[in-house]
């Protein structure tokens, strides 16, 4: 039973991991980090990412234009940059760490220890990964939240809102974090497989034929 639990937590941490890292992979590299409408035209859509700013018109046309320098963007995504491309350096070798240690991986069936602290270091990448994650998403949300609500602004200038790839990295990072705790718990050290045979005894000491017993008298008589 408590190997079955094993297995089905493995499966479900190693799913979690890919799936989180997949997607902060993709909130990493998509323009989708804000949104913003414009009133007086409202056939235009802006979209900002770390990487490039995008504006969708009405007929269907998206024209997108790098960031012009790292160093001109605000601190809370030149931040996001490296801390993204961290999280997915790191869930990357998390669920490459995590695959040789499940049991349903065939390698190293013989080495329980080792399996054991493959998972836990695939556990350690991905945890971090996650924190690297929720971090910035969590980061440039605040800011967006706080340039919105903004009273010093006027009402008619535009405000940016949450982007599609906010909630997507916080979905992303709440998934490399349980599938971090799943296969933590699950890296349980295995006991080697004894044989079922009888136990191991000493042999008995060599001797004559049976029934010929030579038992040593205390008081043994010296014969000259």
């Amino acid at each position: 039973m408590a190997g079955s639990w094993r297995a089905t937590a493995q499966a479900g941490g190693m799913l979690l991991a890919l799936l989180g890292w997949v997607s902060s992979c993709v909130t990493t590299f998509v323009p989708l980090w804000k949104s913003l409408s414009l009133d007086l035209n409202e056939l235009e859509v802006w979209t900002l990412g770390l990487w490039q700013v995008c504006v969708a018109q009405e007929e269907g046309a998206v024209e997108c234009r790098a960031h012009g320098s790292f160093l001109a963007l605000p601190p809370a995504l030149r931040v996001a940059r490296l801390l993204m491309c961290l999280s997915d350096g790191l869930g990357l070798l998390g669920c490459l760490l995590a695959a040789p240690g499940l049991e349903a991986w065939r390698a190293c069936e013989d080495k329980p220890r080792l399996k054991r602290r493959l998972l836990l270091a695939a556990g350690v990448a991905l945890g971090m990964a996650a924190m690297a994650t929720l971090a910035p998403v969590s980061w440039v949300a605040y800011n967006t939240a706080l340039d919105f609500w903004d009273d010093s602004v006027p009402d008619i200038v535009p405000r940016w809102d949450f982007g599609e790839a906010t909630f997507l990295g916080w979905c992303a990072g709440a998934f490399l974090a349980t599938g971090a705790v799943l296969l933590a718990c699950s890296a349980r050290s295995t006991r080697p497989a004894t044989p079922l045979g009888p136990a191991c005894h000493q042999p008995p000491a060599a001797g004559g034929p049976a029934g010929d017993h030579h038992p040593h008298p205390k008081n043994a008589d010296l014969v000259i």
